[in-house]
């Protein structure tokens, strides 16, 4: 009983999995928690599925492929960024045109490549097929991210709030708002080799909303968001090597899962409020 419990172990591949998952997760959870904070849901989206094109392009240079994510993921950004200070469309429907056009012109460079190399990996991941450099990447990354959001988190929190109060605090609202998008772009170059561009938004969106749900003050719903998310994609890819599924739909499965049963939880505690303040006020 016990060897079939732990044969998913027995496996390289199978380690390497949980490796990446535990190198990406904490950056993805705490992330999300800003996204959410900051209503910048669809920036993840955008960022994530405009960084195509950039590793198209990297790829038909001959450079390192997390050097056209990122460098289309921060263009995406600063893009988005002008067009809303300086026009009178919303931020949204601006991230909107800026991911969908990105994107678009990545599928045509993607689809016009003639090469007996395929680049499937970018858009759906390929979590059993890490390597060590995957691995290098992801947890120097993930490190880098965690360690500078856990240096900065009241900083970054007051800045989602407020950011007139954070200016007149004399904190550089400006670093705080690219540093934030630079460590947004570096986290899904991290998650490229594991879920990759499409599903790499459910990892920088549904952690936060679950701790969201769950936690009462900001510091809490980190650690929250990391214990979901880590719960999430250690169970999901255990799963799959038992159904047989590919590991990061999984994981987002039983991470949508994690948020409906928060969200039902949450459903609960505010009828019973009412239902007690009614009877108090009667």
């Amino acid at each position: 009983m016990i060897d079939t419990l732990l044969q998913p172990f027995h496996f390289a591949f199978m380690q390497n999995a949980f490796w990446i998952i535990l190198f990406i997760a904490p950056p993805c959870a705490l992330l999300s928690c800003f996204l959410v904070l900051k209503g910048w849901a669809l920036m993840g989206d955008a960022v994530s599925h405009a960084t195509l094109p950039g590793i198209v392009l990297a790829w038909i240079l001959g450079l390192p492929l997390i050097v056209g994510a990122f460098a289309a993921g921060m263009t995406c950004a600063v893009v988005t960024g002008y067009l809303s200070d300086h026009s009178r469309v919303k931020k949204d429907t601006v991230m909107g045109v800026v991911f969908s056009g990105m994107f678009g012109l990545g599928i045509i460079m993607y689809t016009s490549i003639t090469t007996n190399e395929h680049l499937d990996h970018v858009l759906f991941g390929n979590m059993l097929g890490v390597n060590a450099q995957d691995l290098w990447t992801a947890g120097i990354i993930g490190a880098a991210v965690t360690l500078l959001l856990g240096l900065k988190w009241k900083d970054l929190l007051l800045h989602a709030f407020d950011p007139a109060q954070a200016q007149a605090s004399g904190l550089n609202t400006w670093l705080l708002h690219y540093g934030l998008l630079a460590g947004l772009s570096l986290t899904i170059v991290a998650t490229l080799s594991a879920v990759g561009l499409i599903l790499a938004v459910a990892l920088l969106v549904t952690p936060g909303a679950i701790a969201f749900l769950v936690a009462r003050s900001f510091g809490p719903m980190m650690i929250v968001a990391v214990c979901s998310c880590a719960f999430s994609m250690v169970a999901g890819t255990y799963a799959s090597f038992y159904l047989d599924s590919s590991p990061a739909p999984t994981i987002v499965l039983i991470m949508t899962g994690l948020f409906v049963i928060a969200f039902v939880r949450r459903l609960r505690i505010t009828r019973r409020m009412s239902m007690m303040a009614a009877t108090a006020g009667h």
